[in-house]
């Protein structure tokens, strides 16, 4: 079992920037792939970005390219999305997620665990 627990949202004006974080507990942080989603009102969840357990390897969806990234810091139990130059239309609940297989994907199935969400809000 992985617990996982998000923080770092908040609300922030066009143009600005955040930094989310998602520390996990319980098994072996580094053998996890590891994913954002995010999902908006009225909206279905969608995907973000992703990485694998090494960090060698990541994903970000055509919408936040060049804008949002993912690290990890298997040290510390950690992946981050950094997100610069934010969009209304970036405002959604943002969720952590963990899966067993160590590599990262773009799908919500291939996740195991999902942390309980932080709120981001874009707004002037």
């Amino acid at each position: 079992q992985v617990h996982l627990v998000e923080s770092g949202g908040g609300s922030v004006q066009p143009g600005g920037s955040l930094r989310l974080s998602c520390v996990a507990s319980g098994r072996t942080f580094s053998g996890y792939g590891m994913g954002w989603f995010r999902q908006a009102p009225g909206k279905e969840r969608e995907f973000v970005a992703s990485i694998n357990w090494s960090g060698s390897t990541t994903f970000s969806a055509d919408s936040v390219e060049g804008r949002i990234t993912i690290s990890r810091d298997n040290a510390k139990s950690t992946v981050y999305l950094h997100m610069n130059s934010l969009k209304p239309e970036d405002t959604a609940v943002y969720y952590c997620a963990g899966g067993s297989g160590a590599y990262a994907s773009r799908s919500s199935r291939q996740y195991d665990y999902w942390g309980q969400g932080t709120q981001v809000t874009v707004s002037s």
